[in-house]
């Protein structure tokens, strides 16, 4: 694709309105999960499903980005995900029950399944390697501040209006998306000749919505133990495992795991998914913490997350400016830092704590988060090869999606466990959460300590490896050039 000026802002602005579209959608209809069980005297159980899977659906969905893309072309991939998108709000909009919801949730993450792998790699492609940090910085912003007024935009909607208008908002930016899609998206080369690998789609399908599928039932340590649970986990993990090893025999794999064979890419992938065990930690912890515990309304909670959200969508584009300017490591160390900081403020919470504190803590953390998380990300791919890009934003994504799950399960038994070991005890129960808490916010803390080597050897890998001059793509490394070498041209 053309490096034109102007040409790259075209695309970027082209691909944050799906991004946008996708984020902010997600994240509002969460809020319509009890409007949605008084309209279809549905349980929660039931009606959870609506967010469950779209998870599940963009999970199994992402592995093809890489297929699809080399097959057909990118821009015509994402613009079909962009269409299915808009397909599964109509239908949404129009379903006359919980089953029609459901069918226009999954189409909804089949479609974000395709998109999102592919929104990096369009945008890299736009531009040249020393100012794809800046773009991704900006690409970062969207993807914070949807997150951060979906919330606030889906109250307001359910508050004046109905639940369908949370399937309706999302059609104007849809339609404006596809309409600069096909306008400022060039069409890039295509392999006709690649082969589908079905073996390896099936098994990494099987395994990745098995895993998801079983992971979102468990919620104590019981759970874990039932055969509703236990089974499709073990099933998933032995077809994770298969997978493994039938790509790595495959001549035209579905996913080149050769990338994780460059030290770059492979700590990136690395500190993107121990921070999404942060990250989503908090998102389960702190709501814990003041809903059960001391007993503050939803508002209350969005605007301690709202901190979050904002401070880390201002600082994304700071970090992107950054991480072009400067070696990588110093930016994501400084915002791994200021995240341990954040940490070990959240640790002290007590019931006396005051909400704006809270509220510190977790802007705090929405700072250290805009320095340190999606730049991790977009340094492991900067010097790849673009022809791997939409390959490696896709294991990028279903790592992140399956390690933050696993860690979201193992916080949520803790805190059960401790807290019911407690209240044993004769603990008042706010105690005994301010003490659960205390530990698993210590154990967050860890894991970003122990991120900031990671980061380090991040920054010299890819210092070490970047390319001659700006703009200049690097040569695949060996392990590259082997798996590039199986592919019929």
């Amino acid at each position: 694709m053309p490096n034109a000026p102007g040409h790259g802002g075209k695309v970027l602005f082209s691909v944050l309105l799906g991004t946008f579209t996708v984020s902010l959608n997600n994240s509002a209809l969460n809020l319509a999960v009890a409007d949605l069980m008084a309209t279809f005297d549905a349980r929660a159980s039931e009606v959870s499903w609506v967010v469950t899977l779209f998870m599940i659906s963009m999970g199994m969905t992402m592995p093809l980005t890489g297929y699809l893309a080399d097959r057909f072309g990118r821009r015509r991939v994402y613009l079909l995900g962009l269409w299915g998108f808009l397909a599964g709000s109509a239908l949404g909009a129009m379903a006359q029950g919980l089953t029609g919801i459901l069918l226009a949730r999954g189409l909804q993450g089949m479609a974000a399944g395709l998109m999102i792998p592919l929104s990096l790699s369009l945008i890299f492609s736009a531009y040249p390697g020393d100012q794809r940090g800046r773009a991704s910085g900006i690409w970062g912003f969207a993807v914070m501040i949807a997150p951060a007024i979906g919330p606030s935009v889906g109250g307001l909607l359910l508050e004046v209006s109905h639940w369908r208008a949370l399937f309706l908002m999302n059609m104007p930016f849809a339609l404006l998306g596809l309409l600069c899609g096909y306008r400022y998206l060039p069409a890039d080369s295509v392999n006709r000749r690649r082969r589908f690998d079905l073996p390896g789609f099936a098994l990494i399908t099987l395994g990745m919505g098995a895993v998801l599928f079983s992971l979102s039932r468990v919620e104590s340590l019981t759970d874990l133990w039932r055969i509703q649970a236990l089974l499709p986990l073990t099933a998933g993990v032995l077809a994770l495992c298969l997978f493994v090893r039938v790509e790595g025999r495959a001549r035209t794999p579905l996913l080149d795991l050769s990338l994780f064979a460059q030290r770059g890419y492979r700590l990136s992938v690395i500190l993107a998914c121990l921070q999404s065990i942060i990250l989503f930690g908090c998102v389960l912890l702190v709501p814990l913490w003041m809903q059960t515990a001391l007993g503050f309304g939803p508002l209350t909670t969005g605007l301690v997350f709202l901190a979050t959200a904002l401070a880390a969508s201002v600082c994304s584009p700071v970090a992107g400016h950054l991480i072009d300017r400067y070696p990588p490591h110093w930016c994501i160390g400084a915002g791994l830092l200021i995240t341990l900081a954040s940490l070990l403020g959240l640790a002290t919470l007590t019931e006396a704590t005051p909400v704006w504190m809270i509220g510190a803590w977790m802007g705090l953390r929405g700072l250290g988060l805009g320095c340190a998380y999606l730049p991790a990300t977009a340094v492991g791919m900067q010097n790849l090869p673009e022809p791997h890009i939409a390959q490696a934003s896709a294991m990028n994504n279903m790592a992140r999606r399956l390690v933050s799950s696993l860690g979201i399960v193992a916080l949520s038994i803790h805190y059960d466990t401790a807290v019911q070991a407690a209240l044993q005890r004769g603990m008042p129960y706010t105690e005994a959460s301010a003490a659960a808490l205390q530990h698993a916010f210590l154990a967050l803390a860890a894991i970003a300590m122990g991120c900031l080597p990671l980061a380090w050897r991040l920054g010299r890998a890819m210092t070490r490896h970047a390319p001659a001059a700006p703009g200049d793509m690097p040569s695949p490394d060996h392990a590259l050039t082997t798996a590039s070498a199986r592919r019929p041209q």
